[in-house]
């Protein structure tokens, strides 16, 4: 069992940098890979980045590439959002699963509650 709880969203504007946190709890974290999804109203969650159990390995959107960073220490996952924009608008979920890193949320067990995000310009 994991229990994750997601922190650090809040009103930003386009161009800063935000970074939010997903809390773990349970044994087996340190087992599990991580990703963070994102979801706006009446749109379908969508992958922004994963990070596998070791930490050695990253996978991004290319929405967010090259100005998003995911990571991990020992309790916590972390993203960290660099220029952030309009489009980035939206409530954002950390996610765990015991296998690889896979891009659809339907193949994650366990998720938090979710944090908003918002952007403005």
């Amino acid at each position: 069992q994991v229990q994750l709880v997601e922190s650090g969203g809040r009103l930003v504007q386009a161009g800063d940098s935000l970074r939010l946190s997903c809390a773990a709890s349970g044994r087996s974290f340190r087992t599990v890979t991580m990703a963070w999804f994102r979801q706006t109203p009446g749109k379908e969650r969508e992958f922004v980045a994963a990070i596998s159990w070791s930490g050695g390995t990253t996978y991004y959107a290319d929405s967010v590439k090259g100005r998003t960073t995911i990571s991990r220490d020992n309790t916590k996952v972390y993203l960290q959002m660099n220029n952030l924009k309009p489009e980035d608008t939206a409530v954002y979920y950390c996610a765990a699963r015991y296998l690889g890193v896979v891009f659809t949320p339907d193949d994650y067990t366990y998720w938090g509650q979710g944090t908003q995000v918002t952007v403005s310009s």
